[in-house]
C-alpha cells in the first residue's frame, strides 16, 4: 500500500476576505455647515463694522486718558501775623465773601491810628504854609515901606551935606541903611518865592503833603483789612495747613478754595488723532465716579501749547543715538454744561473718556477760553467809602475855617 503524498495532492484552502474600507465620519458635513456659518458671520460682522466706521466712527475721536481739571485758588496772608480763629475746613463749601481766617489786628490798628494822627499834622502844617504865605506878602509890605523911607531920608540928608548941617559919618549910616532895607526886602521875597512853590494851583485837601499822609492812611487799613481773610470766589476749601495760634509770614499758603462749578475736562490726544479736530466741535463726557450713568455734554475750547513731555520737569532729550519715537499726547481742554455740572458735580482729577464730533470744522484750531462762571472781582481796602470818608473828616477837621485855596 501507498502512503500518499501531501506535497502531490494538496489540500484546497478557502481565499481570505478582502479588506473593508474605512467608514466615513458622520459629523463631516455639519462641520462644514458650522464653517460656513463662521465664515458668514465674519464677513457680515466686516460688512457691518465698514458701515459702522464709514457713517459714523470715521467722524469721531476718543480717549480714555483724561481728567477732571480746574483752578485750585490759593489763599494766603499778605502780611505777617498770628492767627486767631480758621472759620472754616477742608471739605467745606463756601461762598465768595465769606470768612475764612482772622489775624491778630492789633498791630494794624495801632498802625492805623498813627498814621491818622500823621495826616492831622499834616494838614495843620499845610495849613501853616498857607497863613505863612499871608504874613510874608505883609511882612515884605512893611519891610519895602521901611526902604521907601530910608531912601528918602538918604536923599534929604545928602542935600544937606552940601550945606555942611550934617557929617560924612551920618551920611554913610544913611547909605548903609538902605542897603540893609533893600537886602531885607530880597530875603522876604525869597522866603515868600519859596512858600509860595510849596502852596501854589494847590488846596488844603490836594496838597501833595496831604496826599501822601492820605496814602499813608489808606496803606493802613489796607493792612487792617488784611487781618480778615475771607474766600476770593465760591467753592469748596481743602489743603488746609493753617491752625490757630500759629504764626505765619507774609505769603504763607493757608488753604486752598476749589470753584467745583467751574471745572472742565483736559483730554490727552494722541498727536495723530488731532488733525481734524477744531475749537468749538461737540464732545461728550463719560466718568467713572458715575459709572457711566451719566453723559456730560460740552465742546472743545483749546489746544495745549505742546504736548505733555515738552512741559515736563525733565524733557526728552532726543538728539541722540538711543533714539526710540514715542507717541506724544496734547492736552486738549473740553468746557462742561454748567447745568449738567450743577446736577452732577465732579471733583478735580476725576478720570474721564472723551469722545469728540469732528464733523464740524468751521473754526480754527486756537480760540479764547470762555469760562462757565466769571470770576468775582473783590474791592479792596484803598477803594473802600468808610475808609474814604474817614480821611475826608480828618482833612476837614483840621483845615480850619479858611482852607488855602
Amino acid at each position: 500500500m501507498s502512503t500518499p503524498n501531501p506535497a502531490a495532492n494538496p489540500t484546497p484552502t478557502s481565499n481570505p476576505p478582502p479588506h473593508a474600507p474605512p467608514a466615513r465620519p458622520r459629523n463631516n458635513g455639519a462641520r462644514r455647515l458650522g464653517l460656513g456659518l463662521l465664515a458668514l458671520v465674519v464677513v457680515l460682522g466686516l460688512v457691518g463694522y465698514a458701515f459702522y466706521w464709514f457713517g459714523h466712527a470715521r467722524y469721531f475721536e476718543s480717549t480714555d486718558d483724561a481728567y477732571v481739571n480746574g483752578d485750585v485758588v490759593q489763599v494766603s496772608s499778605e502780611q505777617a501775623g498770628t492767627v486767631l480763629a480758621v472759620h472754616v475746613d477742608d471739605t467745606q463749601p463756601v461762598m465768595a465773601g465769606a470768612a475764612l481766617v482772622d489775624l491778630d489786628p492789633a498791630d494794624a490798628k495801632v498802625a492805623m491810628s498813627n498814621a491818622e494822627a500823621e495826616l492831622a499834622r499834616t494838614v495843620r502844617q499845610v495849613r501853616g504854609l498857607y497863613a505863612q504865605d499871608a504874613q510874608l506878602r505883609a511882612q515884605i509890605d512893611q519891610r519895602e515901606s521901611a526902604l521907601r523911607t530910608a531912601e528918602s531920608d538918604l536923599t534929604r540928608r545928602q542935600g544937606l551935606l552940601d550945606d555942611g548941617a550934617i557929617s560924612g559919618e551920618e551920611l554913610s549910616h544913611a547909605r548903609d541903611n538902605v542897603t540893609s532895607m533893600r537886602a531885607a526886602v530880597a530875603a522876604a521875597r525869597e522866603q515868600l518865592a519859596q512858600t509860595v512853590a510849596q502852596t501854589q494851583g494847590t488846596r488844603i485837601d490836594n496838597h501833595p503833603q496831604v496826599l501822601a499822609a492820605a496814602a499813608a492812611v489808606r496803606n493802613a487799613a489796607l493792612a487792617l483789612h488784611r487781618t480778615h481773610l475771607v474766600a476770593p470766589v465760591s467753592g469748596v476749601v481743602a489743603k488746609r495747613n493753617v491752625q490757630v495760634g500759629q504764626r505765619i509770614a507774609a505769603g504763607t499758603p493757608l488753604l486752598a478754595v476749589v470753584p467745583l462749578d467751574d471745572v472742565w475736562i483736559d483730554a490727552n490726544f494722541k498727536e495723530g488723532q488731532l488733525a481734524r479736530m477744531r475749537a468749538g466741535q461737540a464732545a461728550t463726557v463719560d466718568t467713572d465716579v458715575y459709572g457711566g450713568k451719566v453723559e456730560f455734554h460740552g465742546h472743545l475750547v483749546g489746544f495745549g501749547a505742546g504736548s505733555g513731555s515738552a512741559f515736563a520737569l525733565l524733557p526728552a532729550q532726543n538728539a541722540s543715538g538711543n533714539w526710540i519715537k514715542i507717541v506724544q499726547r496734547v492736552p486738549v481742554r473740553v468746557l462742561l454744561d454748567p447745568q449738567e455740572l450743577k446736577s452732577h458735580p465732579l471733583r478735580i482729577g476725576l478720570s474721564a473718556r472723551v469722545s469728540v464730533d469732528l464733523r464740524d470744522s468751521s473754526s480754527g484750531q486756537v480760540t479764547g477760553i470762555v469760562r462757565n462762571t466769571a470770576q468775582p472781582v473783590q474791592i479792596s481796602a484803598g477803594d473802600d467809602p468808610e475808609v474814604e470818608s474817614q480821611i475826608a473828616r480828618i482833612i476837614a477837621e483840621n483845615s480850619g475855617p479858611n482852607a488855602g485855596a
